[in-house]
């Protein structure tokens, strides 16, 4: 994590612990950083709609004393109007850092290649580290620990899945992932995480059956079905995932105080019950909230004073 946050893959176990412990003091104590961002400021631009990213980075930023500018897809046709690495080059003599949420991955990579300033990535179609970030987190701090605690992610194997499988692989927490054929995450980045998982003595698997995959498991963890830029398949994807909805019968296979998880926006009724969402089990909110504060630490981390 030298200059960029791109992927959870370029994060070192030391940078994952490090950002935790960051965000463990920025929720004890608000005030003590509420200055250490004064008078830097944080371009988001943004190409996909978005309610917690933004919001947390916006406000995220006010209060550690900086400030934001938000640029929507009107604002800079990013790549259409005028280049990456034209606005890259603009904006580094204006901001002091960038988060970029875009469709294609690589927009981020070219984005962070040209620019001066620390880029992050706010969501692409591969990866959403700041996600996982949260999400690892958020386990950690309801359970208290990581090393053999399992979760199970049933559902689409997306970006979100992807990060999680890099994230969890270097923390040391187990993963299952239950996908239906042709939905599976990434098979370079899922290699990728039963590598890193053999180092940190965590067990990567892969599934079809959902209610092998939450056997025992201490998380459960799902997803929207369609994502932005799919909704053409909506309908296809509504039949393939029909039996990987989180309800009240896979809760059942796992644990009993079974914690479980959604990145949200949530499509109830498809992916995840009503009866789930709003249960004991759910830390989903605490999980939204977290965001704001891990991203609080990424920014202090990137954007702050090097000692």
């Amino acid at each position: 994590m030298k200059k960029d946050l791109i992927s959870v893959a370029y994060l070192t176990d030391k940078d994952i612990f490090d950002i935790f412990s960051l965000t463990d003091k920025l929720k004890k104590n608000k005030t003590k950083y509420s200055k250490v961002l004064a008078g830097k400021t944080l371009a988001l631009i943004f190409q996909k709609p978005s309610n917690r990213t933004r919001v947390s980075f916006e406000v995220g930023m006010h209060q550690l004393g900086g400030d934001s500018v938000y640029l929507s897809s009107q604002e800079i046709n990013l790549g259409v109007r005028e280049s990456i690495e034209d606005v890259a080059k603009t904006l580094s003599r204006y901001v002091d850092g960038i988060v970029l949420r875009t469709f294609a991955h690589q927009n981020v990579v070219e984005l962070a290649k040209y620019a001066t300033v620390p880029v992050i990535n706010g969501l692409s179609d591969f990866s959403h580290p700041c996600q996982a970030l949260a999400d690892v987190y958020t386990v950690k701090e309801k359970l208290k620990k990581l090393k053999g605690i399992t979760l199970a992610y049933v559902g689409d194997g997306n970006n979100v899945c992807n990060s999680l499988l890099y994230a969890c692989a270097k923390a040391g927490l187990n993963m299952n992932v239950a996908s239906p054929k042709g939905y599976e995450p990434d098979g370079g980045v899922f290699e990728g995480a039963k590598v890193l998982a053999a180092k940190s003595k965590a067990k990567i698997n892969l599934f079809k059956n959902p209610l092998e995959a939450v056997k025992g498991a201490d998380v459960i963890y799902t997803d929207v079905w369609t994502s932005m830029g799919q909704e053409k398949e909506a309908a296809k994807r509504k039949k393939v995932f029909k039996d990987y909805q989180i309800n009240k019968h896979l809760l059942s296979f796992a644990k009993k105080n079974v914690l479980v998880m959604h990145c949200l926006p949530a499509h109830r009724g498809e992916e995840i019950t009503d009866e789930v969402m709003d249960s004991k089990n759910s830390v989903v909110f605490d999980q939204a909230e977290n965001r704001m504060h891990v991203q609080k630490a990424v920014l202090i981390k990137l954007l702050g004073e090097k000692k």
